[in-house]
């Protein structure tokens, strides 16, 4: 691997006030001049004047002294360290001074810095100009101090065709159109980070409303559109105000807009004020949209607006802390849509979608602490992964937990309002929850953030004495690859343990705080036939080894579902978990989910298909894969002909996912009632007699392209084509992979590169082919073939890059191909990725040991089905 770039921050000689910022967009050269003027402040006596800047050609530059003396100064751009600097002939003495600033610009195609996403008006091609800038490109739009501790006020002016749309932070103040050009002028922002900054232009409709708390909020959508933008206005309107009162702060800015741009390398950002989205991320249409999608598109909502506080208003000192914002925003996600939808039982959802994923990456030896040192940006790039966000998120669920939520606000409160407008560490977030909860807030989780990975907590013993059930418990870390584990006994952590038992499984009856490798607990009143579980609720970010006779007794409470769902489908993880790391085998996975076929909750059900898939990966490996799909088809086979293919009148939310998760899963495993019914619904859609339900297209379209791709390719590359909606391009995109025909999945790979698909999307048609034997060894070859091109097209474009190398090949088994891996990449640049392919390579050696380990057994187990 590439040894780390040396790295500077900027000096603090010179810092800016207030940056003046004027922008000329040209949408059909690609370009943009500029000019800015930046009220500076002299802090030393210095000569030199280093502030960021990339991919500009500087015209002009100069300074104006205090006294109105006007300097030039010799200007040099460094494209190692993303410089301009600025050399004087004189010595400049501390006070106020004013530099100006003119450059030209590319409106460039790597959704980046000030960049140009394509979108069609009636049947005419056209571009936007949209910025992003999180986490280091605003320097790449003008030249500027791009750190997010260097914080400044901004006056920004756009000049525009007349008849354009054009976006920035705040409200606009002025307007005025002459010689065909119009130019708008904004308001003064709050004293804000660089990488916050927002510009839009382009033809967009919007809807608006204003919030109970006097925010006017708009949605901006593709011309014609509108109407789809107003679910996510109905939620941003409702969150703002259960924000206010959460945080016990107001939202600061006089308005806020959301808006769909067309080519989006992440989810969402969260400019101040000018929140920018993918458009599959926030356009919801009643016909064609999935419940699944509604529900992300109510947490990417809830997401992006709960930054404006934690993030735009208080932001992180440097990138070390990202974890501040995309953690604790990916909790308080889960927190406004729990208040807006109680129906989705989301909470619930935390543990599949964020807490799981978390721990699987963790457990890795390459895996990395919340907290990590960055410099270089390309670094920056490789943390805004499930550590920041999700081990984040499930660390701040725990402390909530552990102090209460009452305290926890209060100690927001603290924090917030005590660094509004600045910037924080971590250190800084602990103060304020130690000083309202008065517990060890600091202690507890800096074994959390300063280190990597996270414990196992092991039941040595359980005895009953009396009316009491002693445990001898163990920690230690967990590692995905045992052979790190001996090498592991370094790491201690706080833990804080909680206890269930038969008779009040929702409630903790007891909890401790473990502090040592070994402890023991004693819990009061559990008759000897009582079961006990640690972990209620799947809170602590642990995993939990027990033994057999433990185990043995919660089965029944599995099987009649007495024991919650979370606890349920976090026995099932935790046990999963330990087989992956050969602590367990994994015939006692199949058992345990065996036990559990009259389950009908859609999270359990979630974690089940979970460790199907992985199975199911593994197995696509051995000659016995078929027989797997017969276990599944069993497994599944309750809860198939429970659900049907219609929605029951009154049905749940969560209901109306499980079918689809289900049926989806039936038509994996080759189940032939689906397929049959699938072919003919599928030609009622095409045919427009009677057009599928958002809900049951993915399943749709995944088993008539498995089943007979050939016949069927051509009419979704079709219906791709015809559609104007993002979110039906991506179900497509999705669904191609399940072809079984070698000629055809090439096809699809061409198809990926093809101008009918956004750049953004191909890399998810490509993964989508890697998901079985065949297409993950055409999709790994087809990288290697096209890597230059990849390289061009994604370099520091939102991790897509790494996210391609990684999904592609992470479920792969066998050493060789490691190795293959390894020295493909010894000899290819792969700027960002550095960490995602140690991690893959690590993921590829833990399948290995575990098919070796287990692969006659599961043969065994699995050939004596019937």
């Amino acid at each position: 691997m590439p040894e780390k770039k040396h790295f500077e921050r900027l000096p603090k000689s010179v810092i800016p006030k207030n940056y003046e910022l004027f922008l000329r967009p040209n949408l059909t050269k690609f370009t943009f001049e500029g000019k800015v003027k930046i009220d500076i402040k002299i802090n030393e006596p210095t000569n030199k004047i280093v502030m960021n800047a990339i991919e500009l050609e500087i015209t002009e530059a100069e300074l104006t002294t205090a006294e109105g003396r006007t300097v030039t100064p010799a200007r040099s751009l460094s494209t190692e360290t993303e410089t301009l600097t600025l050399d004087l002939a004189e010595t400049l003495t501390p006070g106020d001074a004013q530099l100006h600033i003119s450059f030209l610009g590319q409106l460039n195609d790597k959704m980046k810095g000030f960049y140009r996403s394509k979108y069609t008006l009636g049947d005419e091609e056209r571009y936007a100009a949209v910025t992003q800038f999180e986490s280091t490109d605003a320097r790449r739009c003008f030249p500027c101090w791009d750190e997010p501790a260097i914080k400044a006020t901004f006056d920004i002016t756009l000049a525009v065709q007349p008849e354009k749309t054009a976006l920035s932070n705040m409200p606009v103040e002025s307007e005025k159109v002459e010689g065909g050009e119009r130019t708008v002028t904004f308001a003064r922002t709050p004293i804000m980070s660089t990488y916050l900054v927002a510009v839009v232009v382009g033809d967009y409709d919007y809807i608006e409303d204003t919030s109970t708390d006097g925010v006017k909020v708009r949605v901006y959508t593709p011309v014609g559109k509108q109407e789809q933008g107003r679910f996510a206005l109905h939620v941003a309107t409702k969150v703002l105000p259960y924000y206010k009162d959460y945080f016990n702060i107001a939202y600061p800015l006089p308005k806020i807009d959301l808006i769909a741009i067309s080519d989006f390398s992440a989810g969402a950002m969260e400019n101040w004020g000018l929140v920018t989205y993918r458009e599959v991320c926030l356009l919801v249409d009643a016909e064609n949209t999935s419940t699944a999608r509604k529900q992300l598109i109510a947490l990417v909502v809830g997401h992006e607006l709960a930054h404006q506080w934690f993030g735009n208003l208080v932001t992180m000192e440097w990138w070390t802390h990202l974890w501040l914002n995309e953690g604790y925003a990916s909790f308080v996600e889960f927190l406004c849509v729990a208040h807006l939808f109680p129906e989705y039982d989301i909470w619930t959802q935390f543990v599949t979608d964020m807490y799981i994923p978390a721990l699987q990456l963790d457990c890795l030896n390459n895996s990395h602490p919340i907290e990590v040192p960055v410099g270089h940006p390309n670094e920056i790039e490789e943390i805004f992964d499930d550590i920041s966000y999700n081990k984040g998120a499930s660390v701040i669920r725990m402390l909530n937990n552990y102090i209460g939520d009452n305290d926890f606000r209060a100690g927001m409160y603290l924090y917030l309002t005590r660094h509004q407008y600045g910037n924080t560490f971590t250190e800084d977030l602990w103060a304020a929850l130690e000083e309202a909860s008065s517990k060890p807030v600091a202690d507890v989780m800096t074994t959390w953030t300063k280190q990597m990975g996270f414990p196992v907590i092991t039941v040595e013993k359980a005895t009953q004495e009396g009316d009491a059930r002693v445990f001898t418990l163990s920690q230690a870390k967990f590692c995905a690859d045992p052979r790190d584990a001996q090498k592991e006994n370094e790491s201690l952590w706080l833990v804080p343990i909680s206890f269930s038992k038969a008779g009040a499984p929702d409630t903790a009856c007891h909890t401790v705080m473990m502090r040592e490798r070994q402890m023991t607990v004693r819990v009061e009143g559990v008759a000897p036939k009582d079961w006990v579980k640690l972990n209620p609720g799947t809170v602590g970010y642990y995993r939990t080894r027990y033994p057999p006779a433990m185990l043995q007794q919660l089965q029944p409470a599995i099987q009649d579902k007495s024991l919650p769902p979370l606890d349920r489908l976090g026995l099932l993880d935790d046990l999963f978990a330990l087989v992956q790391a050969g602590q367990s085998q994994t015939v006692e996975v199949l058992k345990l989910m065996e036990a559990m076929n009259q389950e009908d909750n859609y999270t359990v059900w979630c974690t089940i298909a979970n460790c199907l898939t992985k199975l199911q990966v593994l197995l696509s490996n051995t000659e016995f894969e078929d027989k797997f799909k017969l276990y599944g088809l069993k497994l599944l086979g309750n809860i198939g002909q429970k659900l049907g293919w219609e929605p029951k009148p009154h049905e749940s939310h969560l209901d109306t996912l499980l079918r689809s998760l289900v049926l989806n899963r039936l038509a994996t495993y080759g189940d032939q009632a689906v397929i049959a019914e699938s072919h003919k619904r599928f030609q009622q859609h095409v045919s427009g007699e009677s057009p599928l339900p958002a809900d049951l297209r993915s399943v749709v379209y995944r088993a008539v392209l498995s089943d007979d791709g050939e016949k069927t390719y051509d009419t979704m590359i079709k219906l791709y084509k015809e559609s104007d909606l993002h979110e039906e391009q991506s179900r497509i995109s999705h669904a191609l992979g399940s072809i079984r025909d070698e000629k055809l999945l090439r096809k699809v790979l061409d198809f990926a590169m093809s101008p009918d698909v956004r750049s953004q999307d191909t890399v998810f048609v490509i993964i989508s082919v890697a998901m079985t034997k065949l297409g993950r060894d055409l999709a790994w070859n087809f990288i290697k073939d096209n890597w230059a091109t990849f390289l061009k097209r994604y370099e520091g474009g939102g991790g897509l890059l790494g996210r391609l190398v990684k999904r592609t090949t992470e479920n792969f088994a066998s050493e060789q191909r490691a190795v293959e891996i390894e020295e493909f990449f010894a000899s290819h640049d792969a700027p960002g990725c550095e960490r995602s392919l140690q991690q893959t390579c690590e993921s590829i050696r833990v399948n290995t040991a575990w098919l070796a380990r287990d692969r006659e057994s599961v043969q065994d187990f699995l050939s004596k089905l019937s």
